[in-house]
């Protein structure tokens, strides 16, 4: 009992489905490092990875498979699995009782499931009519912190964006596919990396041509009118999270050679006219974000600095030339961690809040 006789609500449990994978491990990490504010954290994951023992922490859990017995007294599950797995298990264990935060592309633009980053629309939350939250894709993510803060004082009208996304966003097949290409690769003279560097990579892997010493000016799969999945993602998804259906955006997604954290020059046009100074005094006070801009000094971010970090680092940041409604910038994101884990952690304890009242 607490003073005053009131009875403390025991803390939400907790299930990470997928708990194995790429962004599951992540998510393990970032959980054990985090507030503790959750009762009994639950792995599961496929039947294959049943009986592992993984380390949340400080602590020793048993992998149990996927079943619907697994989401029994679970308040809150967060799914790092594939679209289709989601697709078929998110609602059954939100018809168990749990809020599920879904971390794939099956509910995103799902007008009932709130698409939510906690620094930009934390409240849509609450709003959740299937039990589902849908985390944003991580290029978006990468990007929608600071352009979400921008947005709130001047107004944004229009994006056009160039990614420049890691390997690790195609999962571990794509992290697998670049250390393959890099040992084949080196030792090679320039010549022969010139030459035929798809005779000497032989499979790409997930990528369409390959990624070693290369940009891939392609990522995901092919949508309508020589557009890519990735790109109408970056698109759909910034209007459903600032609430601008009729945002004009326009996306270029390229994979470049990179493990870890995802790159984006943007272009961005407000209904306000922006120096460059405020600008970056917006970007420093946000929430989530580091400002790192001193050209002149070496400082602006790369994925080589951002990589294993939460926040979305900025720099490079300019008032366009020609639009004093504009601004250029360049900011990275690591796609594991705010474009994937940290993002799905941050909803997760936004709900339990919620259920302790």
């Amino acid at each position: 009992m607490t003073g005053g006789g009131a009875e403390q609500r025991a803390r939400p449990n907790l299930a990470v489905v997928g708990a194995t994978g790429a962004v599951g491990t992540v998510l393990l990490g970032i959980l054990s490092a985090r507030q503790d504010v959750w009762g009994e954290i639950r792995l599961i994951a496929s039947a294959r990875s049943a009986g592992r023992r993984l380390t949340v922490r400080g602590r020793q859990v048993e992998v149990v498979a996927l079943t619907e017995e697994a989401f029994e007294g679970i308040d809150v599950a967060m799914f790092d699995v594939p679209d289709q797995v989601s697709a078929q298990w998110a609602p059954i264990a939100a018809a168990k009782g749990a809020v599920v935060v879904d971390n794939s592309g099956a509910f995103r633009l799902d007008e009932d499931v709130p698409l939510v980053v906690p620094e930009v629309n934390a409240a849509a939350a609450r709003i959740r009519p299937r039990g589902i939250i849908a985390n944003p894709n991580c290029t978006t993510l990468s990007m929608i912190v600071a352009i979400g803060a921008l947005h709130s004082e001047l107004g944004l009208s229009e994006l056009v964006v160039a990614s420049y996304q890691a390997a690790s966003g195609a999962g571990q097949a794509g992290i697998d596919a670049l250390r393959e290409q890099t040992v084949k690769v080196a030792g090679t003279s320039v010549g022969e990396q010139a030459g035929d560097l798809r005779a000497l990579i032989g499979d790409s892997g997930p990528f369409a041509v390959p990624l070693v010493l290369n940009a891939v000016p392609w990522a995901g799969s092919p949508a309508p009118d020589g557009w890519s999945s990735e790109e109408l993602k970056v698109r759909n998804e910034s209007r459903k999270i600032l609430g601008l259906p009729n945002l004009r955006v326009s996306a270029t997604c390229v994979r470049i050679p990179v493990v870890t954290t995802h790159s984006l020059a943007v272009h961005a046009v407000f209904e306000r006219e922006v120096t460059q100074l405020r600008a970056q005094e917006i970007l420093a006070q946000a929430p989530g974000v580091v400002l790192y801009d001193n050209p002149a000094a070496g400082e602006f971010p790369t994925p080589n600095d951002v990589v294993g970090t939460d926040p979305t680092w900025v720099g490079r940041v300019r008032r366009s030339l020609d639009d004093p409604k504009a601004l250029d910038l360049f900011l990275c994101g690591d796609n594991l961690r705010k474009g994937a884990a940290l993002n799905t952690a941050q909803i997760g304890e936004l709900v339990a809040a919620e259920l302790l009242g």
